[in-house]
């Protein structure tokens, strides 16, 4: 579903200074209230990773990851992250944090290959949070559960805007609704998957869209997941496929269906086996990150990113990620932000 470009009408005087002092209201409030919520301890992380090792995120498996020669180490090549999906969980063995708690970072990536859009952009920031679980955790009622721990955490957060910026009045719903990618698609057969995130956004305010990564009744899948982090492949309790999902909200700026987190129980050895297969990747099962996974080596857990920009481009009710983020953006694009009356950071 395409996005509209609109003025920023909140926050008046719009000036940069009075957004940056927003923005950064915005990003400690929700990294405190999401720890809390989730029981997680801030910790340092990298901006890239060596190759080879099967740590970085693949994304959908097209995407380029940006990628340098590093001297010192007799000129291996290092990657730019493109996520934390993978490398949290391994840091979650390293520290030895206990189950019931987890680990949240400030992920800084670039996606060269991202198409430019008022939501997208080359340069991505997110809250990369992982969480140790038992084995019997693995289930829809505990990922339910913790996405509504999440979704508290962005209640509370548009609560606390709304006092300290009394032109933003909260819009969020009282709950969050539960929806599977199967059950949308026979609901609306004729619609692609963006066009039927619209209507149930609208719907309903904020979804949890279950099931993202593997094919549906009609032969495809809602959106793309790589095969070795989120599990999209067990079949659950519902009957359908998946033990993961996005988090998606209705926009009031853009009027579209705005997603703003990424998120699953995370495979165990059955489902990594499982996934490579599917996606015709069984080599990988040799790589640093699967070999210790299918040696018993990390622990079972839970994980996601949840967006920076898009979550301060919501609460903040701006029409462009450009108003929220420093990142390179085309003339022609300034150009036509700055006929909208829209001013990039």
């Amino acid at each position: 579903m395409e996005t509209t470009l609109t003025t920023s009408r909140l926050l008046t005087p719009a000036d940069l200074l009075k957004t940056e002092e927003a923005i950064g209201f915005v990003k400690d409030s929700f990294a405190r209230e999401l720890s809390r919520q989730l029981s997680l301890t801030k910790v340092s992380s990298p901006i890239a990773v060596l190759d080879g090792t099967g740590i970085n995120d693949d994304l959908n498996g097209i995407e380029r990851p940006v990628h340098f020669p590093v001297k010192a180490l007799d000129e291996r090549r290092a990657v730019v992250v493109h996520s934390l999906a993978k490398w949290k969980r391994l840091r979650l063995q390293e520290l030895g944090i206990e189950a019931g708690k987890g680990l949240l970072t400030d992920m800084r990536a670039l996606r060269p290959d991202e198409d430019y859009s008022p939501i997208h952009s080359i340069y991505v920031d997110q809250w990369d949070w992982e969480k140790h679980i038992a084995p019997e955790q693995r289930t829809i009622p505990f990922l339910k559960s913790t996405v509504e721990k999440i979704y508290t955490a962005l209640k509370v957060v548009e609560q606390q805007i709304a006092e300290q910026y009394p032109e933003i009045e909260p819009v969020l719903p009282e709950a969050i609704t539960f929806i599977y990618a199967e059950d949308l698609l026979k609901q609306y057969p004729e619609l692609t998957p963006k066009q039927r995130e619209h209507k149930a956004a609208k719907q309903y305010g904020a979804i949890f869209l279950i099931g993202i990564g593997g094919e549906l009744s009609h032969g495809e899948a809602h959106d793309g997941r790589a095969p070795d982090y989120d599990d999209w492949s067990t079949q659950n309790e519902a009957g359908h496929y998946g033990l993961n999902g996005d988090i998606v909200l209705w926009n009031p700026v853009l009027e579209t269906a705005f997603e703003v987190s990424s998120m699953g129980i995370r495979v165990d050895k059955a489902a990594l086996t499982r996934q490579l297969e599917l996606r015709g990747c069984p080599e990988r099962k040799d790589l640093h990150f699967h070999s210790l996974l299918l040696a018993d080596g990390l622990p079972q857990s839970i994980g996601g990113g949840i967006g920076q920009s898009r979550v301060c481009m919501f609460m903040l009710r701006k029409a462009h990620i450009g108003e929220v983020q420093v990142s390179i953006w085309p003339d022609a694009v300034r150009q036509e932000l700055a006929a909208a009356g829209i001013e990039l950071l």
